[in-house]
């Protein structure tokens, strides 16, 4: 999911004078966004066109459509055998097509238009294979697997065709003349980025193509508004104030991050990882500082599979995270999303009474957004507000008990108003950010160390 963006450092939420400089990571950048007193009125006109209107001018632009792309004969040299009980991504072999990291992508395949053949050789026909007889196939998330009894037998190639719809961001900007063009970006199954802007224009808006749809709605419309100044509850200074005085005086610091696959992270090289780049800004805004940083993360867990693992065990609560004895903890948990405010409060009290008995101060980090219906979200815009009862209870435990938080929340709620659909972030397509993701944690962690 490597959306190739970042936005300056310390002043990524911040608005210049009057615009808001928005830029792509590494290869790519936005000049100059909508001014702040005026956002682009987007209106439909057609099923793949929008009239645009800004600065006393209108102007249609035409879009173009979404496309499918064709497979022919993917080979596969084995099929597994389906496993109905299996995550929906993961019952049975990925079409190549629709994978992304780790998982494949809901809806991208299109239905009804995979062919399962046996691999052709010489001139004989290839045995075409049936659905429901040799092999079956979960829709929405486009994998497949053999079935016992049918055709496929065990190590047997299979050629597969099919059709699946990719996403693409195309960018609305405004001239020097006064004009409006569409830029079109370059699609991708998972993780398009948004076009290269040319340093002239303006942008005013994004249209997301989100994957495999037949007409544009207000949905894939985002046009480019002022982004709210994110401000901590607690600065570093008083909340963490043995670790805040330490880096001041140029000490040795320990600093240890804890948390799930995010934390983690084996899918991203090492320096992308959200700790990586907030102690990287850390050791610069503290120079004299001698920062150590520890990677404590268990994909696919929570706190409390940390706190019942068994002594001995590689993830053990006591030995892996108290007995390390950091004088910071900065925790990341997106897994412990389930919890309601009451298990926050119960849970997280015993973990800041045992870091607290140690000596150890802790920063909260709010999680990500992840899949929008896994947030019972129906859109990835007019999203400010995170409705996940964990991160309000994060808040609410946070300001009871002063305890820094750093609200990486906020920051994805943010990103519709910079055109940015946050699941393009995701290189799972469900909840593993990509470079730039992780860059909004450290955004958030930075906040705590402003004067």
């Amino acid at each position: 999911m490597a959306h190739k963006l970042a936005f300056r450092r310390r002043s990524v939420w911040k608005m210049v004078f009057f615009f808001l400089a928005v830029s792509l990571f590494l290869e790519a950048s936005f000049t100059v966004s909508a001014s702040s007193e005026e956002i682009a009125k987007l209106e439909l006109t057609g099923d793949w066109s929008v009239c645009v209107t800004y600065g006393g001018r209108s102007q249609e632009l035409s879009i173009a459509p979404a496309q499918l792309t064709q497979v022919t004969d993917e080979r596969v040299d084995a099929l597994p055998v389906f496993a109905p009980s299996g995550a929906p991504w993961r019952k049975g072999r990925p079409l190549a097509g629709v994978q992304a990291q780790e998982c494949t992508v809901r809806h991208a395949y299109l239905p009804g238009s995979l062919r399962v053949t046996s691999v052709p050789s010489g001139d004989a026909e290839p045995t075409v294979f049936e659905e429901g007889v040799d092999y079956r196939l979960e829709v929405e998330w486009g994998n497949l697997g053999r079935m016992e009894g049918g055709r496929i037998a065990q190590n047997t190639p299979v050629c597969l065709s099919y059709q699946f719809g990719k996403m693409r961001i195309d960018a609305i900007v405004r001239n020097a003349d006064g004009t409006f063009s569409l830029i079109q970006g370059e699609p991708h199954v998972a993780n398009p980025k948004r076009p290269e802007i040319p340093a002239e224009t303006q942008l005013l808006a994004t249209v997301w193509i989100s994957g495999r749809i037949e007409r544009l709605t207000e949905k894939e419309l985002l046009p480019v508004s002022d982004v709210r100044e994110y401000r901590p509850m607690f600065l570093a200074k008083d909340a963490i104030p043995q670790t805040y005085g330490k880096l001041v005086r140029g000490e040795t610091v320990r600093i240890l991050a804890w948390g799930d696959s995010v934390t983690a992270c084996g899918y991203l090289p090492g320096e992308d990882r959200w700790q990586c780049q907030f102690v990287e800004r850390l050791q610069e805004r503290f120079p004299n500082a001698k920062i150590e940083l520890i990677h404590e993360g268990w994909g696919g867990r929570n706190t409390r599979s940390y706190r019942n693992a068994a002594p001995g065990s590689p993830k053990n609560y006591t030995e892996h995270v108290l007995e390390v004895k950091p004088d910071l903890v900065v925790m990341e948990f997106v897994n412990d999303s389930w919890m309601k405010p009451e298990n926050v409060e119960g849970d997280y009290s015993q973990i800041l009474a045992d870091f607290r008995e140690r000596g150890m101060e802790w920063i909260i980090c709010t999680p990500h957004y992840v899949r929008a219906d896994w947030m019972g979200l129906s859109s990835e815009k007019g999203i400010d507000e995170d409705p996940r009862p964990y991160v309000q209870g994060l808040r609410a435990f946070a300001k009871k008990h002063g305890i820094a938080l750093a609200d990486a929340s906020f920051y994805y709620g943010q990103l519709y108003r910079q055109g940015i659909p946050y699941s393009t972030l995701m290189m799972n397509n469900i909840n593993h950010p990509d470079r730039f993701g992780m860059s909004l944690f450290a955004d958030a962690l930075m906040k705590l160390f402003e004067e």
